[in-house]
């Protein structure tokens, strides 16, 4: 990954994905929610940050806290227990939750460690995003960054934009394919 823009007004490489995905999403009728740990806000900033985000933009959850992850967004306390926060199922776990919790066609989250420190025995760096929606599971990637807690932060928005038009690519290919007999 490169440096992210840390969600700063909707430019760069986020910027232009949080367009275009939101595009994608207004097109199609669908909207999204937010939940996040390590990005604080920053991701649903990025995305808000599109003029016109409120036409598919539902909401977001900050949970920063572990405690919240569980009871807020549903995510299993007994995977909390043994693993932490900073993993890919919990991630996971957590879009499903916000999708649910706030009512959108689409999850998109964010947990790991920012820095300065290691947390849950993960080293600075660790970060965990992922995408659901409400048919299928949910998907999600695992990444090693490297930068200070801000440049951490930036990269972390960037991929989970990036990971959520992704997502909705595949899934207008994969309809689009069904509509017209594989063709």
């Amino acid at each position: 990954m490169t440096g992210g823009n840390g969600g700063n007004g909707g430019t760069g490489a986020a910027g232009a994905a949080a367009a275009e995905a939101l595009g994608l999403l207004e097109g199609r009728g669908e909207t999204i929610a937010v939940a996040e740990s390590l990005t604080g806000g920053l991701l649903a900033a990025e995305l808000t940050a599109v003029p016109g985000a409120s036409r598919s933009f539902r909401g977001s959850v900050t949970a920063y806290a572990t405690g919240l992850k569980r009871d807020l967004l549903g995510v299993d306390g007994a995977l909390l227990d043994a693993r932490g926060a900073v993993d890919a199922e919990v991630a996971r776990q957590m879009a499903q939750g916000v999708r649910r919790v706030l009512g959108a066609d689409w999850g998109v989250a964010t947990t790991g460690v920012a820095g300065p420190t290691p947390q849950d025995g993960q080293p600075v760096g660790t970060v965990h995003v992922a995408v659901a929606r409400t048919s299928g599971a949910a998907t999600g990637v695992a990444l090693r960054l490297a930068g200070d807690r801000a440049g951490i932060r930036g990269q972390t928005v960037e991929a989970a934009v990036k990971l959520l038009l992704r997502e909705l690519i595949a899934t207008a290919r994969a309809q689009d394919t069904e509509q017209h007999g594989g063709i």
